[in-house]
């Protein structure tokens, strides 16, 4: 079995797309863990982690998802290991989670530095279980070479077989390639792919966003798939909404109260993928009926306007079990431009 260790060199640079992207493009049977939680879930009151709940569903893993965790809060996690128990226990999920599996994935933190405290750190981790350590990286060139250069001289990695960076998110790629690959592999790290930046892998469902936000979805269930490519809050009057470019752009998301039936009308008579209706006030019925038939979902939340424009905009457009498009499109993604065979040492 073949471990590789998945660490990032910042938030936001797609761990989790670029594994699952890499599961697809490999074909091989695989294991998956994620040692500290970031990202919780709770589902029949019990805490899982997102990731995790995610690459059991899409890939049919046998594992507990509780097993796949070793904890949330650095508080608990200091009280109950040292640093012998947490790498015995590391040891031990990593034998059950890769049990006869081809290529074991451990998803780290957020960045390098996440879970230092506790020893759950992507260094730390790739030491004790004697794995891959693959890095994720993303954002402008000067910022990719500042974090590698960063990597490179702050941190000792001479008994960890570092296998390389992938860039993800790419805007320019043949510039990216003539500049940064050049002055990276300069610094001695393998660059193992830079992924393109695809605008359709950033935009969120309403289906996610209804789970995120906690909404009760009054109307249009069926159009949860619909993707939001633009959001608009409807805080001023509707003649000045129609008015704006944006009210006419494709697939906006309407954020507005719902005692403003004027704004919800004219949004279901135009390009909208869904209208969140905040401080729980219900439309009237017929406003719910004509969204019901076109397919319109309505979330109701009991947050303002404000609150809740400001919630989705900090929203990350994380995978989900659904995005059936999007998670071909990582495959292809990976296939095209990673260079699998040494991403897994082969």
């Amino acid at each position: 079995m073949n471990t590789l260790i998945v660490g990032s060199t910042d938030k936001g640079a797609g761990k989790t797309s670029v594994i699952v992207g890499l599961a697809g493009a490999l074909g091989k049977s695989l294991g998956y863990m994620k040692p500290l939680g970031d990202r919780l879930l709770y589902r029949k009151k019990r805490l899982w982690d997102y990731d995790s709940a995610l690459m059991t569903n899409l890939f049919g893993l046998k594992a507990n998802l509780e097993d796949m965790t070793l904890g949330f809060e650095h508080s608990k996690l200091r009280y109950m290991y040292d640093e012998e128990g947490t790498r015995g226990k590391l040891l031990e999920m990593a034998g059950n989670a890769g049990k006869g599996k081809e290529l074991l994935f451990v998803e780290c933190g957020q960045d390098l530095k996440c879970g230092s405290s506790v020893y759950l750190d992507a260094i730390s981790v790739a030491r004790y279980l004697g794995g891959r350590l693959l890095l994720i990286a993303s954002g402008d060139a000067g910022k990719v070479g500042d974090d590698i250069a960063f990597v490179l001289k702050h941190v000792n990695m001479s008994d960890i077989d570092f296998a390389g960076v992938i860039v993800n998110q790419v805007r320019n790629l043949e510039d990216f390639e003539d500049t940064v690959v050049k002055d990276v592999r300069g610094m001695g790290v393998n660059v193992l792919g830079a992924i393109p930046y695809e605008a359709e892998l950033s935009y969120l469902t309403i289906g996610h966003l209804a789970d995120r936000l906690l909404a009760k979805i009054v109307a249009g269930e069926r159009g949860l798939n619909r993707r939001v490519k633009n959001v608009l809050v409807g805080a001023m009057s509707t003649n000045v909404a129609i008015r704006s470019s944006l009210f006419k752009k494709e697939g906006k998301l309407m954020i507005t109260g719902g005692d403003r039936s004027d704004m919800i009308l004219a949004s279901l008579e135009s390009d909208t993928a869904g209208i969140i209706l905040t401080n729980n006030i219900l439309p009237p019925a017929s406003i719910i009926s004509k969204a019901s038939e076109r397919e319109i979902p309505l979330l109701l939340v009991p947050v303002d306007t404000y609150e809740t424009a400001m919630r989705v905009d900090k929203m990350e457009p994380l995978l989900a079990q659904g995005d059936a498009e999007k998670i071909e499109l990582w495959g292809q993604l990976v296939r095209k431009y990673v260079a699998l065979d040494a991403v897994v040492g082969i």
